[in-house]
């Protein structure tokens, strides 16, 4: 009895003595615990990191010093390189070309889909070559569809180049226009504007990306003549807009992503032109020049581009109205008196003329 209490307290302390008993039983459940304070000892290892790349590319996923991911600072979907925020609000103009497609280039963008404001989608090609397509066709990419730059450019370039104008042509000739937003917002921004042509949009911006356009958010050293309202008038239209459309404030598009135009004739590009800054359209003088219209200036708008003499009735708008009034008021006045004494000569001339009986 003495000698079975001994045996039973001899398996015991072994239990509480992990240590010493580690070495000799090798094959026990003591490995479950060594990876929990390794976890530990991992995590706080990413946090000495820093992004070294200046320059990233939103196709590859770029790579911290110690092996983690690290995601890109923009849109997925772009596939062309993409700055850091540190250079990307800079003053000057972005270093782009105007060099024309490739055939590579266009092949390559010829099945990617744009969609209108029904939200049907076409393909890109559709839209410069086929049946039913005019052979010549001015292909305008425009920025936000927000952006009061890009409407005053719409705005001016209606007033200039009409459809009407383009049927006079030897070639026949048309005109696309196609924003980085989204199609829910095209209704608005054909009103907006008033553009007379289609309008499409590339939501996931691959055309641009792969036309070479590029994102900026510099306005350039100096307003374009397309331009006939101040800075300060364009962004408060801007904000306006954004906030009539609700939830559709943030589908706009990409506030930075610049556009350009391209002049296809028979399904070949044959002239480009990519915006340096967000005011960087092509000049409408110049497009008339490249469509083979006259090189006149474009007339001035006979109404407000952004409309908010139409929408609030005061201030400048009013006391320069009250001046008018007041200056027709007295013109009326002496009209009247000099009214009243002709009225009197007629009738005493017609009382010595009148005959007696």
């Amino acid at each position: 009895m003495d000698a079975a209490a001994p045996k039973a307290a001899e398996p015991t302390p072994p239990t509480s003595s992990s240590p010493a008993t580690s070495t000799a039983q090798p094959p026990t459940t003591t490995t479950a615990p060594p990876p929990q304070p390794t976890m530990v000892k991992d995590t706080p290892l990413p946090t000495p990191s820093e992004p070294i790349p200046k320059v990233s590319t939103s196709a590859e996923t770029t790579h911290t010093n110690d092996g983690g991911p690290m995601s890109p600072p923009f849109s997925p979907s772009s596939t062309t390189p993409v700055l850091e925020k540190e250079e990307l609000d800079f003053t000057g103009n972005v270093e782009v070309n105007d060099d024309i497609p490739t055939e590579k280039e266009l092949k390559r963008v010829e099945n990617l889909l744009v969609l209108d404001a029904e939200g049907t989608s076409r393909p890109f090609k559709t839209l410069y070559s086929g049946p039913g397509v005019a052979p010549r066709q001015l292909i305008i990419f425009v920025r936000h569809f927000f952006c009061g730059n890009c409407q005053e450019y719409l705005r001016t370039l209606s007033s200039s180049i009409t459809p009407d104008m383009l049927l006079t042509l030897p070639a026949p000739t048309f005109i696309t226009v196609i924003g980085c937003g989204r199609p829910e917002l095209i209704p608005m921004y054909i009103e907006t504007t008033s553009c007379p042509f289609p309008v499409y949009a590339d939501p996931t911006r691959k055309l641009y990306d792969y036309l070479g356009m590029t994102r900026t958010l510099s306005l350039g050293p100096q307003k374009p003549s397309y331009i006939q309202s101040n800075l300060f008038v364009t962004s408060v239209q801007s904000i306006v807009q954004s906030l009539k459309t609700g939830n559709k404030a943030l589908k706009g598009g990409d506030f930075k992503q610049v556009g350009g135009e391209f002049l296809f004739e028979n399904g070949e590009c044959v002239w480009a032109h990519r915006m340096r800054n967000t005011r960087d359209h092509a000049e409408i003088v110049d497009l008339r020049r490249r469509l083979g219209l006259d090189e006149t200036k474009p007339p001035m708008r006979k109404r407000w581009s952004h409309g908010i003499k139409e929408m609030g009735k005061g201030g400048r708008e009013r006391s320069s109205s009250w001046g008018k009034v007041r200056v027709r008021s007295k013109n009326r006045g002496l009209k009247g008196e000099d009214g009243l004494k002709e009225k009197r000569e007629e009738e005493e001339m017609g009382v010595q003329s009148r005959p007696t009986v």
